[in-house]
């Protein structure tokens, strides 16, 4: 490729003013208010979590803002917890390309997080340390939410006419049979705990390790078909607003999504997470570490979220949750009007790495080629690489039909995929 072609890849740069002058004709409804509360009881002092409610889009620019919330669930160690609460974040916003619109942000922030959470695990595993963690990562611009997860942490969202959505998916090999398929074809084994004359015991695990999760960051000692490609669903709510309840499996082990909703509805948010933390212990106990955040979501001519009885959930309630098509050119604007609708703008779970960050990422060509679709290190033309298929692959891998990936991603991806051993890099 001749350097005039590869300036011609080159993006045109977008004048600081010209972005704020879009995001202020673009604001057309009031954004809503944002609160939230938090609450945790420690019993082996692993869970972590991540408060960031001033976030900007465009950075000096207050109509770009947006807000993060995570609850990161440590396992064998607080290393990886600690790690993906520091990092995470960058990870993903790196992976978004500059100088776009809200609407496209919105649209490439699903993939992003799937780039940035695998970012996230590469660089933890170099540390050559094996502590684990879960992760429910939460994005929140104006009525638009998005969450990606790995693990059995949960965010639930609790709507004005009462029907509780799950916005997660639980990645415990016990309760999800497709994840267990996925982990024995990639070269896991899957039983419960051997003890002494025989007898199985506990919740089914992945071997070597014996971890219960089939997804997670970190876990270097178990192998890479645990893998941290999270399950991402992203809503747009009514302008009635919700409430977000987001907590690690302390609460969920102990109160099912309807419990949790209804032991705080009514209250502010604050309180409204203490009194889910209180509810979990009232019911069992402390067992494990307990963190819930509550986030309302609340219309900016209102001081608080109304309360509203539980109804009911009924046939009639699929009408609540309305799903939009996958194409994200349709920029069709629908007004949503009617108290505890939701609009469901994207969803995904596989943990195919191609089929998450699909064919048509952007490329970079600032200070070379191309731009890895991962770790965002740009090659250098001496490294020969191409689009779409990189020239490492092991023994029977397919050819890559998704986006350029440098060398280490790729090993990383045909690792995940049961490909190759997985033997991380340790640095010194």
């Amino acid at each position: 490729m001749s350097q005039a072609e590869v300036l011609r890849m080159k993006p045109p740069l977008v004048p600081l003013a010209t972005l704020i002058g879009r995001e202020l004709r673009n604001e057309k409804v009031e954004k809503p208010f944002v609160k939230h509360g938090q609450a945790a009881l420690a019993k082996k002092g692993e869970d972590y979590f991540l408060v960031k409610p001033d976030c900007q889009r465009i950075p000096g620019n207050p109509a770009s803002s947006f807000s993060v919330f995570a609850i990161f669930d440590g396992h064998n160690g607080i290393s990886a917890a600690i790690f993906a609460k520091e990092n995470l974040l960058s990870n993903v916003l790196s992976a978004i390309p500059q100088g776009i619109s809200r609407e496209e942000w919105l649209q490439a922030l699903p993939r992003a997080l799937v780039a940035g959470f695998v970012k996230t695990d590469i660089e933890f595993q170099q540390r050559g340390e094996t502590s684990g963690t879960t992760v429910t990562f939460v994005v929140i611009d104006g009525w638009t939410v998005t969450v990606a997860s790995v693990g059995d942490s949960r965010c639930i969202l609790d709507t004005q006419g009462g029907i509780v959505s799950l916005l997660t998916v639980d990645h415990r090999l016990e309760e999800n049979a497709e994840e267990r398929e996925r982990v024995t074809a990639s070269g896991g084994e899957v039983g419960r705990l051997n003890v002494f004359g025989g007898n199985e015991v506990g919740p089914l695990r992945c071997w070597p390790g014996g971890l219960c999760l089939s997804r997670s960051i970190g876990d270097t000692d178990v192998g890479e078909f645990i893998v941290p490609i999270p399950h991402v669903k992203q809503v747009k709510l009514s302008n009635a607003g919700g409430r977000l309840i987001i907590a690690s499996d302390g609460i969920w082990d102990a109160l099912s999504s309807d419990m949790a909703a209804k032991s705080c509805r009514g209250l502010p948010a604050d309180l409204g997470a203490k009194m889910v933390v209180k509810e979990a212990l009232r019911s069992r106990g402390l067992k494990d570490d307990t963190t819930c955040l509550v986030v309302d979501i609340i219309p900016s001519d209102q001081p608080v979220l109304p309360s509203t009885p539980r109804k009911k959930q009924n046939m009639l309630s699929s009408i609540l949750f309305r799903k939009k098509s996958l194409n994200f050119t349709n920029k069709t604007t629908n007004k949503l009007s009617a108290i505890g609708v939701v609009e469901e703008l994207f969803e995904e779970g596989s943990a195919v790495l191609a089929e998450r960050l699909g064919k048509d990422f952007p490329t970079n060509a600032n200070s070379g080629i191309f731009r890895c679709a991962v770790c965002q290190v740009d090659q250098p033309p001496a490294e020969g690489l191409t689009l779409s298929s990189g020239p490492f692959f092991s023994h029977g891998s397919k050819r890559w039909e998704g986006p350029f990936l440098c060398t280490n991603c790729q090993k990383k991806k045909d690792a995940m995929e049961g490909k190759r051993p997985s033997r991380p890099a340790v640095v010194a």
